[in-house]
């Protein structure tokens, strides 16, 4: 259950069995590869201790132990670890909202330094090469939404990934690793930030236990920390580990993979722990329930694969089919899914008469986002958005009718040597969104700008934000991500790039934003009518995606200016890197504002992103296209371009 492994590591991800691996450090120490357990780490290291700390036992009709304990297992944790100084953040059966405003939380009060902690107790899987962390409220026998629901373990190593002072992470993971839509479960191959430490109740393919009051995990930590609190922790969990071994039965292996990049030797009275009260029923935990943290437990994966499409036959939901093909690519209704994907969209009604017959659509990518982006999920685990075609505007600018050659430098501005060009963009009108099967651009709608604004001719690059870093205002890049100064800055979050608006407002004078969604389209289309603001159908030199045309490497984005501008003089709107825009998320454009403003919600979390990306095909370069991601993630597809307000 509760994993606060600081144990032995390697200097890259590890994967071990709890056991054999604190005997193997152990005996071995540094010469066997794994860093000696002896240096002690000052308590000054590690001053400031936050955590967050999810237990969710609410999921339908589920009435397993897990209903009661997790939340119980969440309280022990929180009394636990504010005795040891930690500030903590906590909630109970929380939706997949409320877990995805909890981790931006959590990620804002990181910054500042120390200890990061994350504790989930309740239902997990692997699916698709992904860990899922199961929001409450979820139903058990619906596996698509076991799929788009599911808060993927990402989400929570990008906000502990932010440079910060003296840090080292802790991932707890109290849940099962089993993977129902597979005979045999694969780990997810994530990337860890440094000195990052994620444990799991138990290995991948496993299940973890219930006792009456709380898992079996987390009695046997409670027992141990109880017994001796100031005890070094690698014997602690190894003590722990043994326990859990015994009390299953063999049936329950802790497990983890670690990212701790320097030997330390570390007591638990280092934190100042003072033993919380627990009660006889925590001292003695007998196993009611071994399985009881698992999704849908199977007979076998056979069974379980029928069980999914069952659930999802009927459907008239392209997405119900996408999930299926998630969990089974090459499975026994992979053709039958892929044909009602194609039946669905090709009864898609269309109340507005195309321009030129679509260009066919592919499903969206297995991994249901952008590559790496968790994009419904995250997103968070993010949406599963099916890019579409624009329809026609009801009117245009009268200067942007058109397709026509880049605009004159008369247009073009520039408040600093560092600052970005910008573009002028007259007043207007157009139609908004797309008629295709994507509810979320749907309905199109008109939208009148009512003032002109400027625009960044090109996405910031990465010279333009490290003069916002080395005034202090920004935070440094990512170095593997930002290497080249004149490719756009990428790696950067919503809240990143409010940062740099305010310092470049502040030594501008000037007033600059982050465009809205519906200043983003009309100046993608810039007058134009069709999917791509060339035509409705791919043409090699306007974006970069990797099936667009030369110039294009898998590793990054092109430098910016690399491809053709649009009618507006605009470059890379399309392709290059996914750009932030000041709304919030909505599920659809119903009710969307149609005066061009920022359709924002207080507290919101999820904000859009526009464009495509370097890393897409053809099909996510289109106009309309729009995906959600969490405002405090990074991501390393995800950068931005800006407005500046014209008075």
């Amino acid at each position: 259950m509760w994993r606060i492994f600081l144990l032995v590591c390697m200097a890259g991800a590890i994967q071990v069995h709890w056991s054999g691996a604190y005997a193997a450090a152990q005996r071995n120490g540094a010469e066997a590869g794994v860093a000696a357990v002896t240096a002690d780490l000052p308590d000054k290291d590690h001053s400031r201790r936050i955590a967050l700390v999810i237990g969710n036992g609410a999921y339908g009709n589920d009435t397993n132990p897990l209903r009661e304990n997790a939340p119980r297992d969440a309280q022990a944790l929180r009394d636990q670890l504010r005795s040891l100084g930690f500030d903590v953040i906590m909630r109970i059966d929380a939706t997949p909202p409320q877990m995805q405003q909890a981790i931006a939380e959590f990620r804002q009060r990181l910054q500042a330094g120390g200890v990061g902690l994350f504790y989930f107790a309740g239902h997990g899987m692997q699916a698709g090469g992904q860990t899922l962390l199961i929001p409450a409220g979820i139903d058990m026998r619906s596996p698509a939404r076991l799929i788009g629901k599911g808060v993927d373990l990402r989400t929570v190593l990008q906000a502990m990934r932010a440079p910060r002072a003296d840090p080292l992470n802790l991932v707890i993971l109290d849940t099962c690793l089993n993977d129902p839509f597979a005979a045999h479960a694969t780990p997810g191959a994530y990337a860890l930030p440094g000195n990052t430490l994620l444990a799991y109740a138990t290995a991948p393919g496993g299940f973890a236990a219930d006792g009456v009051r709380h898992g079996v995990y987390t009695s046997a930590l409670l027992r141990a920390l109880a017994d001796a609190p100031s005890q070094n922790l690698a014997g602690l969990f190894q003590r722990i580990a043994a326990e859990v071994h015994k009390d299953t039965g063999g049936e329950q292996s802790p497990w983890m993979v670690s990212s701790l990049s320097r030997a330390f030797r570390l007591t638990v009275s280092s934190f100042g722990f003072a033993a919380a009260q627990l009660t006889a029923a925590t001292l003695v935990e007998p196993v009611v329930r071994l399985h009881s943290r698992g999704i849908l437990p199977k007979d076998s994966s056979e069974q379980y694969e029928i069980t999914f499409w069952n659930s999802i036959k009927d459907s008239n939901y392209p997405s119900d089919y996408e999930a299926y093909l998630k969990a089974y690519p090459n499975g026994r209704f992979a053709a039958l899914a892929h044909a009602r994907i194609d039946r669905l969209r090709a009864a898609a009604p269309t109340s507005a008469p195309a321009p030129a017959p679509q260009a066919a659509r592919p499903a969206a990518p297995a991994s249901a986002a952008p590559p790496e982006h968790p994009r419904s999920t995250a997103t968070p685990t993010p949406v599963a958005p099916t890019p579409a075609p624009a329809t026609a505007p009801i009117t245009a600018p009268a200067a942007a009718q058109k397709p026509a050659a880049r605009p004159a430098n008369a247009n073009e501005s520039r408040d600093c040597a560092t600052c970005p060009i910008m573009i002028a963009v007259p007043a207007g009108s157009f139609s908004m969104g797309s008629n295709t099967d994507d509810p979320s651009e749907k309905p199109v709608h008109h939208v009148t700008i009512g003032a002109p604004f400027a625009i960044g001719k090109y996405a910031v690059t990465v010279e333009q934000w490290n003069a916002c870093a080395d005034a202090n205002a920004c935070q440094k890049l990512t170095p593997e991500s930002n290497s080249v100064k004149n490719a756009p800055a990428r790696d950067l979050s919503w809240d990143d790039a409010q940062q740099y608006v305010r310092w470049l407002s502040k030594v501008t004078g000037k007033t600059y934003r982050l465009p809205t969604e519906a200043e983003w389209e009309y100046a993608d289309r810039g007058g134009t009518t069709t999917q791509y603001w060339w035509g409705d159908q791919m043409r090699k030199g306007n974006a970069n995606c990797k099936d667009c045309g030369e110039p294009w490497h898998k590793e990054g984005p092109e430098s910016v200016g690399s491809f053709a501008p649009n009618p507006l003089g605009l470059y890379d709107m399309n392709g290059s890197v996914w750009e932030w825009v000041g709304d919030c998320w909505h599920n659809s454009y119903q009710s969307a504002p149609t005066d061009g403003h920022a359709w924002d919600t207080p507290g919101c979390e999820m904000r859009v992103i526009r464009g495509g990306s370097w890393r897409e095909g053809a099909n996510y370069m289109l106009s309309a296209t729009r995906f959600k991601y969490s405002a405090s993630v990074r991501q390393s597809q995800d950068g931005f371009r800006v407005v500046k307000e014209l008075k």
